[in-house]
């Protein structure tokens, strides 16, 4: 079983490999940057499904295209969802201010955006990760992870996951940004449910 996990995120490779393992399954893993694709995906999809499917049929399109064959391509999309706000940033989440805004100006324009609902019941959202396979055989499969919780009223520790400092996790009292590594690890994040469902899904196909 080979995938190209059509990501050059090292952690997103890290936490792929380990969920893989854990699955017992033999497995070996490629990046974007192992096939040498470096081509711009244009990201024109209204949904995080359309586009991860953008994505893996682009990479799919280009190992055809090099002679790379037997690989099971891999994609993903990613984003924070408020229910206030209708579902923004949803799929812009990564470019909501702006193409090369930094954290902090990501955060700030969110953070404006709720400043009217003050009471937390009125900040919940939700992390969401799609992901897409493209078998050898051409079939796709989708799996979806979310991970519910609360916008904070201001934002804690910057670094990491763009949104981690305003993102408070049901069941916690604080931002994911400020948690000490064994506690965020306990939480499930979006890309890891979506995984597992994933690598799930690989099992029932007989992989």
């Amino acid at each position: 079983m080979e995938i190209i996990y059509g990501t050059g995120n090292k952690d997103k490779v890290h936490a792929m490999r380990n969920i893989i393992k854990f699955h017992g399954f033999d497995a070996k893993l490629y990046t974007i940057k192992d096939i040498g694709f470096n081509e711009e995906i244009i990201e024109d999809g209204k949904t995080f499904e359309e586009n991860s499917e953008i994505k893996a049929k682009a990479i799919k399109k280009f190992c055809e295209k090099n002679d790379i064959k037997d690989k099971i391509i891999v994609t993903d999309d990613a984003g924070i969802c408020v229910d206030k706000l209708n579902g923004e940033p949803g799929i812009y989440t990564a470019r909501y201010a702006g193409e090369n805004a930094t954290q902090k100006e990501q955060i700030d324009k969110l953070l404006n955006n709720m400043k009217q609902y003050t009471k937390m019941e009125d900040r919940t959202c939700k992390f969401v990760c799609v992901l897409t396979a493209i078998l050898p055989n051409d079939k796709k499969i989708v799996a979806r992870g979310e991970c519910k919780g609360m916008i904070a009223l201001n934002h804690g520790k910057l670094g990491g996951l763009t949104y981690g400092p305003i993102f408070i996790p049901n069941g916690f009292d604080k931002p994911m940004g400020d948690m000490e590594e064994a506690e965020y690890a306990s939480v499930h994040n979006h890309r890891d449910i979506a995984m597992e469902e994933l690598v799930k899904k690989f099992k029932e196909l007989g992989y």
